[in-house]
C-alpha cells in the first residue's frame, strides 16, 4: 500500500496558486463589465465597513484554524508538536486551495502525515475520521439549522429566477443524500465489516465498464482495513474531543461570514440563522465545483445568496470574504511548502548520513 507521491507533488505546486488567483480576478473583471450594479463606487463601500465587526470576522478564521491545528495533534495522539500540527493544517489548506473541492486535498494529508513520521496506516485512518467527522456535522447539522431557518435557506425568486432556485433545491437534496449514504456506508465499513467492504467494492469494480479502476478499487479497501486496525478500540474519552473540535471548526466558518455582512449592515437573529444557513447551502455548491477552491464559483453564487441582505455591499463584502477566508492558505502555503520540504526530506537525508558516518 502506497501513495502516488508524483501525483502528490504535482499538487503540491507553488505555481498552481496563479491559476485559482486568475480564475478568481477574471470573475471580478467580468462582474465589473456585465454586472451594471457593480461600478467605481462599489468599492468605496468599503469604507463605510465596521472595523470592529471585520476584526470578529478574522477572530472567526483563527479559531476555525486553531480547531483544525487541535483535532488534528488530538488525533495523532499529540504525536504532532503545535509547530508541526500548523504546518500540516497549512498545506492540507493549501493542498485543498489549489484543487477543485470534488477533490479535494486528503491523499496529500495523508502523504504530509507519512511524512511527519506517522505510519502510513494511521495517516489513513486519521484523514479519513477527519472527513467522516466533517461529513456527519452536515448530515446532522444541516437539517438542524434548516429548522431553525423556517424554510427560508434558498433565495427568493426576486435574486434568483425560479427555474435556478428549483436547480439548487434538486442539487442540494441529492447531494445531501449522497453525503448521508457515503457517511453511513463509511462508518459501516470502518468500524463493522472492513473485509466484506473491500470484498464488495471489487466485486463491483469487477464489471466490465468499471474494471480499469479495479487496482485502485483494492487498494482503496486495503486502506479501508488499515484504518479499521488503527481506529479500533477508541472510547467516548477519545472522540469527544474531535467531535467538539469539528463543530467549533464549522461554526467558526460560517460564523466568520456573518460578521463579515454585520460589518456592513445590522442583522436581527432571524436574518443571522438565514445568512448561517445559506452558507450550507452553497458550500455544497461549491463542492461540486470544477475549479480550485471553487474559484469563480464561490464569487458568483455568493451575490445570489446575499444580495439579499447586502444589496449596494454586495460587491465588495464578497471580494472581502474570499480574500480572508481563501487567499491567505495560497500565500501560506505557497510560502510554508519550500520550508517543509527542505526540514522534511534535505534534514532528514543530513541526519540519516551523519548517523551511517558514525
Amino acid at each position: 500500500m502506497k501513495l502516488d507521491n508524483k501525483k502528490i507533488f504535482q499538487t503540491l505546486n507553488p505555481n498552481k496558486v496563479w491559476v485559482p488567483v486568475f480564475i478568481g480576478l477574471a470573475i471580478v473583471f467580468g462582474m465589473f463589465y456585465f454586472d451594471p450594479s457593480v461600478n467605481a463606487n462599489s468599492l468605496k463601500g468599503i469604507f463605510d465597513a465596521s472595523i470592529p465587526w471585520v476584526i470578529v470576522a478574522a477572530l472567526f478564521i483563527l479559531i476555525r484554524d486553531a480547531g483544525y491545528v487541535f483535532r488534528i495533534r488530538e488525533i495523532t495522539g499529540k504525536q504532532l508538536t503545535w509547530t508541526r500540527a500548523i504546518y500540516v493544517i497549512i498545506l492540507w489548506e493549501f493542498a485543498s486551495a489549489v484543487t477543485p473541492s470534488v477533490v479535494g486535498g486528503t491523499a496529500v494529508a495523508m502523504f504530509i502525515l507519512n511524512k511527519e513520521g506517522i505510519k502510513l496506516g494511521r495517516a489513513i485512518a486519521y484523514v479519513m475520521i477527519t472527513a467522516i467527522l466533517d461529513n456527519l456535522f452536515f448530515v446532522i447539522g444541516a437539517p438542524i439549522i434548516l429548522f431553525f431557518a423556517q424554510g427560508n435557506i434558498f433565495p427568493s425568486s426576486k435574486v434568483l429566477e425560479s427555474q435556478l432556485e428549483n436547480s439548487l433545491q434538486a442539487i442540494f437534496w441529492i447531494s445531501y443524500a449522497l453525503y448521508a449514504s457515503y457517511s453511513l456506508v463509511m462508518a459501516l465499513a470502518l468500524f463493522y465489516r472492513p473485509r466484506v467492504f473491500k470484498w464488495l467494492l471489487i466485486k463491483l469494480f469487477s464489471i466490465k465498464f468499471l474494471s480499469k479502476w479495479k487496482h485502485d478499487a483494492d487498494e482503496y479497501g486495503n486502506q479501508i482495513i488499515e484504518a479499521s486496525k488503527e481506529l479500533a478500540g477508541k472510547n467516548l474519552r477519545w472522540w469527544l474531543p474531535l467531535i467538539g473540535a469539528t463543530i467549533l471548526i464549522w461554526c467558526s466558518r460560517y460564523f466568520m461570514l456573518n460578521a463579515l455582512i454585520s460589518a456592513f449592515v445590522p442583522l436581527s437573529i432571524e436574518q443571522n440563522i438565514i445568512v448561517f444557513a445559506r452558507q450550507v447551502i452553497m458550500w455544497i455548491v461549491m463542492m461540486i465545483s470544477p475549479t480550485p477552491g471553487s474559484s469563480g464559483t464561490a464569487e458568483f453564487f455568493f451575490g445570489q445568496f446575499f444580495t439579499q441582505f447586502l444589496e449596494g455591499y454586495t460587491f465588495i463584502t464578497s471580494i472581502l470574504w474570499r480574500l480572508l477566508s481563501y487567499y491567505p492558505y495560497l500565500i501560506l502555503g505557497a510560502v510554508f511548502l519550500p520550508r517543509w520540504i527542505k526540514q522534511v526530506f534535505f534534514k532528514k537525508k543530513k541526519k540519516k548520513s551523519s548517523k551511517d558516518a558514525e
